[in-house]
This record gives C-alpha cells, structure tokens and sequence, in this order.
C-alpha cells in the first residue's frame, strides 16, 4: 500500500484529497494544526505540527511515499503572513520530505500565477514552486482555474437581488468541485505529471455565471458592469484601508477576474448542482437576462 501524507488536510480541498485517496486504496496521514478543531477527517492518520516550525515536523513523514500540499492562507487571523505559510511553511515540508527520502512532493498552486505574481499571495506560492523545482525532488504542480466553492459569491450576490461585475463579464473561466479536483491530482501525481493547468468540464463568461446564479434561485437576472477602473482603484486602496485577511483574498480574486482562468477540462461535477445545493432548490428555470 501507498502512503500519502496531507497537508492542508482541514482545508476545502484538502478533505476531499484525504477521501479521494484512502478511496483509491493509499494509506492517508494527514498533518493538522490542532486536532482537537478536526471533525469527520477521513484519514488512517493525524499529525499535529505547526508546519512554519521546522523542528515540528521531523520524523513526520517516516516511511510516506508521496507528499501532497495544499497548505496555505486563507483567511487566519493569527499574525502569520502568506511569506510565513504558503512559502515558509511548504519549504519546510519540502526540506523535511528531502530529508525522509519521500519520492514525490505535489503541491496545488493557482492557474495564470506568471500574471499575477504581483499578488502576495500568488508571489508566496510560485515562490515555493521555484524552490520545489530547483529541489530535483520528483514534483507535481497543479494550478487549478478556481473552485466551486468561490462561485458561491455570485450565488450571495444574486440572492441580494444584483450580481456586480467589472468591465464587460467577458473574462471565461471553468472553475472545478474540489471532488473533482482531488481525482486530477491523484491522477496526476500516479501518472508522474510533472505540472498540470486543470479546470472543470464547463466554461462560463463570468455573466454567465451571474445568469446561472439566478436561474437556480429562479429570479430575473439584473447585472450591473461597473468601469474597470474602479477594480483597479480599489485593488490600489484595498491594502491601505483594510486588515489582511480582507485585503489578501480580495486583491488575488480582484486582479483573476481580468484574466481568462481556464485549465484542462476534467471531472464531471456541474456549477449548476453546486449553485442549487446552495441554494436549496430542487430545480430552475434559465430565465432571460436583464443587465443595466
């Protein structure tokens, strides 16, 4: 049997990496912060160690064939910055599985990140996948378009009664369920793929991913373009008038929605199932647009 360790476990796609591989017949340890916040992990193993200490994680990946990471900030409020986990605490992990002689090292990273490296948090990450690459430890890298779990703000904002978008909504994107998701990195990392663009099987204009939003809940879609310009004014305050852990996501969601993010199709979950599960509808009707 395989051994794979986790990290990131407790995450969105981290719970699905941990099903989707004990599913596939791998022996699963999960590393986690604080065990006593774990609910319903579905892995052979916990580890407790803070990943941004180094001495904290020796001896942790005995006997662990391949390492999959997908650790990083999203919205903790412990002082910790994205230069502390999603670089700091990944090197560590890297240095430590060079160390226990672990054959593989996967981390999951973000599509177009070239484009966006002046975010801090794409900068933290295609930091790290520089230090993976230069290791000559084995790698995979997957750079997943976005999640399902992301497209719910779409949802909110057509349940508040007007989804707002920046310049014309042309941008495409095809953003994947973290099932799915899960299933493209064991696929990947079992086939030996050393990087992998990945999305989901449908591509949406970002106004037809307004449209979708209100079609589930079965309203008149009213969408509202708002001057680009006003994007990159507010990705230009946001720093100055905002915590972190506001600013940080907002200004990597505000600077991808001027970029088309679209991966290799893969998985067979639907935006519209996901949006309605949300939602609590049983069904929908796609009705006609209505944008000002």
């Amino acid at each position: 049997m395989h051994s794979v360790l986790i990290a990131g476990a407790t995450g969105y796609l981290g719970r699905f990496l941990c099903s989707a591989y004990r599913a596939r017949g791998y022996h699963v340890t999960a590393l986690v912060r604080d065990r006593r916040r774990v609910e319903a992990l579905d892995a052979d193993r916990l580890i407790e160690a803070e990943a941004t200490e180094p001495e904290a994680l020796s001896g942790v990946m005995h006997r662990i064939d391949l390492v999959v990471s997908a650790l990083g900030i999203t919205r903790q409020a412990d002082g910790l910055s994205y230069a502390d986990v999603d670089f700091g605490a990944n090197l560590n992990l890297l240095r430590e599985a060079e160390r226990s002689g672990v054959g593989r090292f996967a981390y999951v990273h973000v599509l177009n990140a070239a484009v966006m490296r002046h975010v801090p948090l794409v900068s933290a990450k295609a930091d790290f996948v520089d230090a993976l690459q230069a290791s000559g430890m084995a790698s995979t890298v997957i750079a997943p378009s976005g999640y399902f779990s992301d497209m719910g703000e779409f949802l909110a904002m057509a349940r508040s009664g007007r989804v707002w978008l920046f310049g014309s909504g042309a941008a495409r994107m095809n953003p994947i369920h973290g099932a799915d998701l899960a299933e493209a990195v064991i696929d990947a990392t079992e086939a030996g793929c050393g990087w992998l663009n990945v999305g989901g099987p449908e591509t949406f204009t970002q106004v037809e991913i307004a449209e979708l939003a209100f079609a589930v809940l079965d309203r008149p879609a009213r969408i509202t373009r708002l001057p680009d310009m006003l994007r990159r004014a507010v990705l230009a305050v946001l720093p100055w008038v905002t915590p972190r852990r506001i600013h940080g996501p907002a200004q990597f969601f505000l600077t991808a929605l001027a970029e088309d993010m679209v991966g290799e199709a893969h998985g067979t979950r639907r935006l519209s199932e996901y949006l309605r599960s949300l939602s609590g509808a049983t069904g929908h009707r796609f009705a006609a647009g209505a944008t000002t």
